[in-house]
């Protein structure tokens, strides 16, 4: 069996992200609560692929760049990155090098900012059993902007 890492691990989760949000858009449901339900469920998919993705990225970045020891310790500390919204995102990019957080608040400006951190507040409402008005539309919308953010993080990491 061969571990993905790195950017073909974001491809891997990327490609499944995409696929659920292709089942979404194919269901033949007219009852607006069932599609609200399923986008509900991608607002939690996505958080997780962000979260997941940068990690791997981070994980990756370091695996190529340090020695054994230096690299043990940053996946201990990557592994727990959890609620990551643009502030959380900027602080992690900042540990690596501070061009790479600047370059990030100046992408980040407006609609990519909203995205990021829209989702994540939806989903933290999601998990604790908050009421939640979701579209399949706005999900979409908010993970074609996180992807964006994503692809641009990868960048600067390679």
């Amino acid at each position: 069996m061969t571990v993905m890492r790195g950017a073909a691990e974001v491809n891997h989760l990327r490609s499944r992200l995409k696929a659920a949000f292709a089942r979404a858009r194919g269901l033949q449901v007219s009852d607006n609560e069932v599609l609200s339900d399923f986008a509900r469920y991608l607002c939690v998919l996505v958080c997780g692929f962000i979260e997941t993705a940068v990690a791997e990225l981070a994980i990756e970045h370091c695996r190529t760049r340090s020695q054994k020891t230096v690299l043990n310790f940053s996946i201990s500390q990557l592994d727990r990155i959890q609620n990551l919204n643009t502030e959380k995102l900027s602080q992690l990019l900042r540990s690596f090098d501070t061009k790479w957080a600047i370059d990030l608040s100046e992408f980040m400006e407006g609609a990519r900012k909203e995205a990021l951190d829209s989702v994540l507040g939806l989903r933290n409402q999601i998990a604790h059993g908050e009421s939640v008005s979701l579209s399949l539309a706005r999900i979409t919308q908010y993970y074609e902007k996180i992807d964006e953010v994503l692809v641009h993080v990868e960048n600067l990491m390679k």
